[in-house]
């Protein structure tokens, strides 16, 4: 097998009608495409059988999570450059099934399976989710199965990743050279001003993960806290850490769905990067269970990933790689839209905050702790998790800056009828530090 990279090459420039804008390394030590810019590296044969048994991004992603497919080079750089090949030329690219009426490209093809040889399916990568793709019910035994899938991956792993504050969302930056200790710090703190904490109040936070939240709202705000969560390794983590702390009179961590929740009311609620979980099926329920949760004047923050409006949005589908392999069942909607379906529950929307660039700058952090670490990573995990979580950090990471998904703060109040909602005539007060600095 001689030239293999060639012929990959040609193979994919006459399917996607374009130059190819990296190079290929084959199995056999052959190299194609352009001088000095980055390499996808084709391990073995087995990365065609997925891609010829799996066409699109899961085959892509089964290659790389089994380690048949890499990256030599800067793997932003790669993404960035794939991204806009296949993705993002609209009408100058060629479809898959304009290109295979070519007979030369039908000649690829073949040339193609010829390569791969024995002409097998591979099996799936162990890391992939089972029963991924199908019909996004979000039923509390598949919230609780694609959340274990997600978070119980090792509490070891996520330290090395996230550094010691084990927050898993996106950190409200000063500045790029801020440290990421300090810039989730200040996340935690404008969420608490947001919601106007003080001494004697009580907190719920939805999806409270390794209890950060809590932990800044009761030790800096004197408030008391109902954090619940659907995974076991992270309230585990989340009452040491309390404990630790000597708060345990102040936070309650429940292995719990929000769903069963039903001791409010509460005067806030923090949910931070977890509605992407709920699921459009399940939003608007989601909105009303924690407009219930309030008492009159109470205010919920919602932070969330949101995804850029389509034309048709009964067009829209889940991406395959995050479905299989990082969040099961998540769905991603406009911001528009959450804010109808909070407004709807009877919620007033008050301040929407839009924190887009502040992901990109997180996402780049993560992504640099695991790639110092990463053999220690493998260890903590599995070789393919470790990949995935690289991946699909880079990949958001340029999401979040090209503005193909941002991030928003939307700040909501349960206004009773007389219309008194409590928040300050002024705007953005709590972008004020304490001491008016």
């Amino acid at each position: 097998m001689q030239n293999a990279a060639l012929r990959l090459k040609t193979l994919a420039e006459q399917l996607m009608g374009a130059a190819l804008p990296v190079r290929i390394r084959a199995w056999d030590g052959s190299e194609a495409g352009p001088p000095g810019a980055p390499a996808l590296v084709v391990r073995n044969r087995r990365a065609l059988r997925h891609l010829l048994w799996k066409p699109g991004e899961l085959g892509l992603a089964r290659a790389w999570v089994a380690g048949d497919l890499d990256v030599d080079g800067d793997l932003y750089e790669v993404l960035d450059r794939m991204a806009e090949f296949i993705w993002e030329r609209g009408e100058d690219a060629r479809s898959v099934r304009q290109s295979l009426r070519d007979p030369r490209v039908r000649a690829a093809v073949r040339s193609l399976v010829a390569l791969s040889a024995p002409f097998l399916p591979p099996s799936p990568p162990p890391e992939e989710m089972r029963g991924h793709g199908r019909l996004h019910l979000h039923t509390k035994g598949s919230d609780r199965q694609a959340i274990s899938h997600h978070y119980d991956v090792g509490n070891d792993f996520y330290e090395l990743v996230l550094g010691p504050s084990m927050v898993y969302s996106c950190a409200y930056w000063e500045s790029p050279e801020s440290t990421l200790e300090d810039a989730q710090r200040d996340k935690l703190e404008l969420v608490s001003r947001k919601l106007a904490l003080r001494p004697g109040m009580r907190l719920l936070d939805v999806g409270c993960g390794w209890g950060s939240m809590a932990i800044h709202a009761a030790r800096e705000h004197g408030v008391s806290v109902v954090g619940v969560t659907l995974s076991q390794e992270q309230a585990t983590y989340a009452r040491k850490r309390i404990a630790e702390e000597g708060l345990t009179d102040r936070i309650e961590i429940r292995v719990q769905d929000y769903r069963d929740v039903r001791d409010g009311p509460y005067d806030a609620i923090s949910s931070i990067g977890m509605a992407e979980h709920v699921g459009s099926t399940r939003y608007l329920e989601y909105a009303h269970d924690l407009h219930a949760l309030l008492k009159p004047g109470g205010r919920l923050l919602n932070h969330q990933i949101a995804r850029r409006p389509q034309a048709d949005e009964s067009a829209y589908t889940v991406d395959e790689f995050i479905d299989a392999y990082v969040f099961p069942d998540g769905e991603l909607a406009p911001v528009g839209v959450t804010v109808d379906l909070l407004e709807r529950a009877g919620f007033e929307v008050r301040d929407l905050e839009s924190i887009r660039e502040h992901y990109a700058l997180t996402l780049r952090r993560w992504v640099a702790s695991l790639e110092a670490n990463w053999t220690e990573g493998q260890r903590l995990t599995s070789p393919g998790r470790a990949r995935v979580w690289r991946l699909y950090m880079a990949a958001s990471a340029l999401a979040f800056e090209r503005n193909r998904i941002g991030v928003n703060q939307v700040l909501a109040v349960k206004t009773p009828e007389s219309g008194t909602s409590g928040m300050p005539l002024r705007a953005r007060e709590w972008n004020v530090s304490p001491s008016g600095d």
